[in-house]
C-alpha cells in the first residue's frame, strides 16, 4: 500500500511539475528533435521525508520526458519557501494550502500553487498510558508548533473528546482558542 501511494504521488508530482514547466518559454524547454540539447533542470525543495523521497522515485519520468530534476532536501518549514521566493528553487514540495496561505500571510511572500499535496497524517497517542480515557488531569499533550498543524491537532484533540475548541476557529486555532479543557492538559 504504502508503495502503491509513493507512485501515485509521484506521478500526481510530475504532472504538477509538468504543468509547472509550461510556463517557461520554449527556448527554456528542451528540444524534441535535438537529443543534443541540455536538459532543461528543475531545482525542487523539499522536507527529506517523505517528500524528497516521492521527487526521487519521479527522477526517472522527469529524465523520461528531458528534464532533470534537483532535489534540495530541508529540514525546516521556513527556508524552502525563503528560497523559493527569492528564485533559488523552481518549486518546492512540502506544504498544504492552509500552510502555504499563512505562510505568504505572515512573511508577505507572494508563493502560488500549482498541484495540491497530500495532507501528512496526524494522530494521537496516549503515549505511556493504555488509552486516552487513562491520560491523568493534568497530563501533558504536545501539538506541533506551526499554525495549521497545530489547529489540525487541537481539532484532532476536540474530536476525541479532550478539550473544546471556541466555535468556528476551524484551521486558525490555536491553544488560546481552548473553550474547555476539564482535564488541565
Amino acid at each position: 500500500m504504502k508503495k502503491k501511494l509513493s507512485i501515485l504521488l509521484a506521478l500526481l508530482l510530475v504532472v504538477c511539475l509538468v504543468f509547472a514547466a509550461c510556463s517557461k518559454t520554449e527556448d527554456d524547454a528542451p528540444a524534441d528533435d535535438d537529443s543534443t540539447a541540455e536538459p532543461v533542470t528543475f531545482k525542487v525543495g523539499a522536507s527529506i521525508t517523505p517528500h524528497a523521497e516521492v521527487l526521487e522515485a519521479a527522477r526517472a519520468d522527469f529524465e523520461a520526458k528531458g528534464y532533470k530534476l534537483e532535489i534540495i532536501e530541508y529540514t525546516d518549514y521556513v527556508q524552502p519557501n525563503l528560497a523559493l521566493e527569492s528564485g533559488d528553487l523552481d518549486a518546492n514540495y512540502f506544504q498544504h494550502q492552509p500552510y502555504l496561505d499563512g505562510f505568504n500571510a505572515d512573511h508577505d511572500t507572494h508563493i502560488v500553487t500549482v498541484g495540491t499535496v497530500h495532507y501528512e497524517p496526524i494522530g494521537i497517542y496516549a503515549g505511556k498510558t493504555a488509552a486516552l480515557a487513562d491520560l491523568p488531569d493534568g497530563a501533558v499533550i504536545a501539538v506541533p508548533n506551526d499554525g495549521t498543524n497545530e489547529a489540525r491537532a487541537l481539532l484532532l484533540l476536540e474530536a476525541n473528546g479532550l478539550i473544546k475548541l471556541a466555535e468556528n476557529v476551524g484551521l486558525s486555532a490555536t491553544v488560546v482558542d481552548i473553550a474547555e479543557n476539564p482535564h488541565n492538559f
